[in-house]
């Protein structure tokens, strides 16, 4: 399938229905359990491919809807990990107080992780499929290491559990693979030191398009906090945008609109994709086609047309429904503007 001008996507989660899990949190309990929480789990995935399909969007995603986190919800497939005794540790440089399961013996899959959302995804979405899928280092930020006494140790063996499960995406359909890494923008220097080493060999041997989100976070009161501390330029990007620049992966998504991060940083990725963020998913405020259409604008001082991606900011996990629908119909409204505009 060719790729429109300006394709557009979503950087991963949206809002679960209230029937399915807890709403506008970001580790919602379940609504149901055992066979009915997966038929619940399938509705709401097949809801939100033709939610994206009859916007218009043009890369479509299962909004991580089987998933209750998207960390935990791959590392509950994997052996040598006790989530029985949790344990409460700051995670991205103690932004957030969290109780995280830990890592006991060695690891390995229990079996397939995403099989049953990615290929009722490819069986139901008519457009390029996207399967996100968490990154090595940002993993390794989010579990307690009573094993490997070593990061980089522990990284690498989730990047080759993460490679076998991406391998396996490819073979069910998957048109790109997206890894998430916002610990990227925590932990700069071991980003480009070795994060992105660990994120190469997760999408080892893969013929499909990759990618890796790095972001600021969702919308949530921790983030917006954080955001504060950061200073007018938000310049995290700077330190590993080269090491990428470098690597295998295809593309990069990044925040834009309503950040502080100075957009020259974009000419760091020269030879990528680049998934600009042109929504903003810590406001409700729904953007306006116009206003899409002005941050591809933007971006394309920096970006050649033929390589930016409209995408959101983030993930869309904790933000009410009805907004982040009419969020993701700016999104492709204003990729359409953009391409009469620019094209």
């Amino acid at each position: 399938m060719s790729r429109p001008l300006f394709s557009s996507t979503i950087a991963g989660s949206l809002p679960k229905p209230s029937w399915l899990a807890e709403t506008r949190k970001l580790w919602p309990q379940w609504k149901a359990d055992g066979a009915e929480l997966a038929q619940a789990k399938a509705d709401a995935t097949l809801l939100w491919i033709k939610a994206q399909e009859d916007t218009g969007l043009d890369v479509i995603g299962d909004g991580e809807q089987s998933r209750q986190h998207f960390v935990h919800g791959f590392l509950e497939q994997v052996e040598g990990i006790d989530f029985d005794h949790k344990v409460r540790m700051g995670i991205r440089n103690n932004r957030y107080d969290a109780m995280v399961p830990q890592v006991v013996s060695p690891l390995r899959l229990k079996g397939r992780v995403h099989a049953t959302e990615a290929r009722l995804l490819r069986a139901h979405a008519t457009r390029r499929i996207k399967f996100t899928l968490p990154g090595p280092m940002t993993i390794v930020d989010t579990v307690a290491d009573r094993f490997y006494g070593d990061r980089v140790k522990m990284a690498m063996a989730f990047a080759d559990l993460l490679n076998q499960e991406a391998l396996a995406l490819q073979a069910d359909g998957v048109d790109i693979i997206q890894f998430d890494e916002p610990a990227f923008n925590v932990y700069m220097q071991d980003a480009a030191d070795w994060g992105v080493k660990a994120l190469e060999r997760a999408a080892e041997g893969l013929t499909c398009t990759t990618a890796v989100h790095i972001c600021y976070g969702y919308g949530i009161q921790a983030n917006v906090d954080w955001k504060a501390t950061l200073g007018d330029e938000w310049r995290q990007y700077e330190a590993v945008f080269p090491a990428l620049a470098k690597s295998r992966i295809d593309q990069v998504s990044l925040e834009c609109f309503h950040s502080h991060v100075p957009p020259d940083l974009m000419k760091l990725l020269d030879g990528k994709d680049v998934m600009v963020g042109v929504i903003d998913v810590a406001s409700d405020e729904v953007e306006t086609p116009e206003q899409v259409a002005d941050t591809i604008g933007l971006a394309l001082k920096y970006v050649p047309k033929q390589r930016l991606l409209p995408c959101t900011n983030c993930g869309m996990a904790p933000m009410d429904r009805d907004v982040a629908l009419r969020k993701l119909q700016a999104l492709a409204d204003g990729s359409a503007l953009a391409r009469k505009r620019y094209g």
